[in-house]
């Protein structure tokens, strides 16, 4: 029967999250000799190899991936039973790795975040803001422990609640010609200059189905980021879709304009997304529990 520590768990943990032997050593505190022994001796008792080694870099191979979930749920055990023990069960400790797309990331951080860090001051959170499509790639390869994405993910191995709605808006510079049309029509959008985000991006998914509604679209950039494409309109390079939430004040002081447009379908869903097999321990539950009791519309 094996035998492994937990400093082997904590290892194996790190370096499946941060990809090197070096970068778990540093994140544990531990030399990178001492790391990589835990790591082999693991490997010895379990048999055979956790990883395929390309370029520097460490993957988890199938076994890894079909053990991982197991060990971080023994270490995240070990941690709430220490906790038991110590007559400390009400208190949450330990790190926890959310990743949220841009939107949320950028604009919803605090009704995602406030209520779970306000009433847990010794957790430390770690968030990560990416396209939704990296996001989902961190989900799967266990790099974050849960996300908060803009749609909702179709994927075998995560799990997809709805969090809240959400919406998007077509915005333009307020002297631009289709600023001045009372009552917008598909066809007005004829040779419309438009500025999209990457592919990748929730927002571009949305974004490429309802331009199918309009006439055939001019796309003349593509931008990673909402604020560049923000600050583009702005300077009057085209028109975009934007989430309502990042355009407030920019039309507030004049800076833009909302193009009425109720014949396209701009309303979409925040979702929290998590690995189907990752252990819901008390972290897990407490933050679960307080992004269900922060869920409201938001239009």
């Amino acid at each position: 029967m094996a035998s492994f520590s937990p400093k082997q768990l904590d290892v194996f943990i790190s370096i499946a999250r941060l990809g090197s032997v070096k970068a778990a050593a540093d994140s544990l505190h531990l030399t990178q000799p001492a790391a990589s022994m835990a790591l082999a001796e693991l490997e010895k008792q379990l048999s055979g190899p956790l990883f395929d080694r390309d370029k520097g870099r460490l993957y988890l191979n199938e076994k890894g991936r079909r053990l991982l979930p197991m060990a971080q749920e023994i270490i995240e055990r070990m941690i709430e039973f220490g906790q038991r023990a110590e007559d400390q069960a009400d208190v949450l400790t330990g790190e926890f790795r959310i990743g949220a797309s841009n939107t949320v990331g950028n604009y919803r951080v605090g009704d995602l975040l406030s209520s779970f860090v306000l009433n847990n001051d010794r957790v430390t959170v770690y968030l990560n803001v990416a396209n939704t499509d990296e996001i989902v790639r961190q989900i799967v390869d266990h790099s974050i422990d849960v996300a908060c994405v803009e749609g909702a993910v179709h994927h075998e191995a995560i799990e997809s609640v709805r969090w809240m709605d959400d919406s998007l808006c077509v915005c333009a510079r307020p002297d631009h010609p289709l600023a001045g049309i009372a009552n917008l029509q598909p066809s007005d959008f004829m040779d419309a200059r438009w500025i999209l985000r990457e592919r990748g991006s929730a927002t571009r998914a949305v974004s490429d189905v309802e331009l199918d509604k309009l006439p055939q679209a001019k796309v003349v950039m593509e931008l990673g980021q909402i604020e560049a494409i923000k600050q583009a309109v702005i300077a009057g390079l085209g028109i975009a879709f934007l989430p309502q939430v990042a355009v407030t004040h920019a039309v507030s002081s004049g800076r833009l304009a909302l193009l009425p447009t109720p014949f396209l379908n701009l309303t979409r869903q925040l979702s929290i997304i998590y690995h189907r097999s990752r252990y819901q321990g008390r972290l897990m539950r407490s933050f679960l529990d307080s992004v269900k009791s922060s869920e409201r519309q938001v239009f």
